[in-house]
């Protein structure tokens, strides 16, 4: 055992206990991540000039909701389980086992994004715009989520920050959990941000959460313990890695269209 390294003490899982009922430290960090996408954005719909009402940010959310719980599960169990899937067809649907992926659950973000513009009869990039800035604090509540959970660890490093986690063994391990909460959720909040305050071409702003989630998290990957059924691709790059490579290259080629090709996203009109 390392001497000097901060020993993870084991949380309770359980949040808030009323009976039986059981909140879990993620389920409540999800919830949070809710509220707080639903309060800024019927802020934002509130200001002058706004093209969106309360009902709109009620059905985009309820939408996007669906397509992170759906996209998330599909996505975790064909990226990560796949194996385990054609074993027991039925493991699909065991959501009490726990299991999600975010590359899964944009791509059911997208979906969900998509239809509900057309249903609104909005271009997809003016909903994804103005609901990018509105998810880094979700993802970050999520990452201290899994801190406390004790899972999703970093690899063994000497670090002096590093810290044991006992189900992992007992060698300190980077905290990559705080890497991806400092990265994906303070760091990216305050980029987008600050983007949708400058208003910007339509598409810069869900361009530039393609672009820097994915390099954020290509990078923590580094760090961070692979997916023991998984390991290494080429003993270099993680499943997470593979799936933000297309995420960084898509939003690079958006952030450039959004520019110099402004029509393709509506006309260059400015984010709303």
């Amino acid at each position: 055992m390392s001497q000097g390294h901060w020993v993870f003490p084991g949380f309770d899982p359980i949040a808030i206990q009323i009976g039986p009922l059981a909140v879990h430290w993620y389920g409540l960090m999800y919830l949070l991540g809710f509220l707080f996408a639903w309060l800024m954005a019927n802020r934002r719909a509130a200001r002058p000039g706004s093209d969106w009402t309360r009902d709109q940010v009620s059905d985009v959310l309820f939408y996007g909701f669906l397509g992170v719980i759906l996209g998330g599960r599909l996505g975790y169990v064909f990226f990560y389980q796949f194996d385990t899937f054609l074993a027991d067809p039925l493991y699909l649907v065991k959501i009490w086992t726990g299991g999600m992926s975010f590359h899964g659950g944009l791509v059911g973000v997208i979906t969900a994004l998509w239809l509900f513009a057309r249903k609104q009869h909005k271009t997809f990039f003016a909903v994804s715009d103005f609901i990018a800035p509105l998810i880094p604090f979700g993802l970050g509540a999520g990452r201290i989520g899994n801190f406390v959970n004790g899972e999703l660890w970093g690899r063994v490093t000497d670090v002096p920050w590093g810290i044991i986690f006992p189900a992992a063994g007992m060698m300190p391990r980077h905290p990559s959990q705080l890497y991806q909460f400092a990265l994906e959720g303070v760091i990216l909040l305050i980029i987008l941000n600050l983007a949708w305050r400058a208003r910007p071409p339509r598409g810069v702003v869900s361009g530039l959460f393609l672009l820097c989630y994915g390099l954020f998290r290509f990078m923590v990957e580094f760090v961070r313990e692979p997916d023991a059924q998984l390991g290494l691709y080429l003993d270099l790059f993680s499943m997470g890695q593979l799936l933000s490579m297309p995420m960084m290259l898509a939003g690079a080629l958006m952030l450039w269209a959004a520019c110099r090709r402004p029509q393709w996203f509506g006309n260059g009109e400015k984010t709303a």
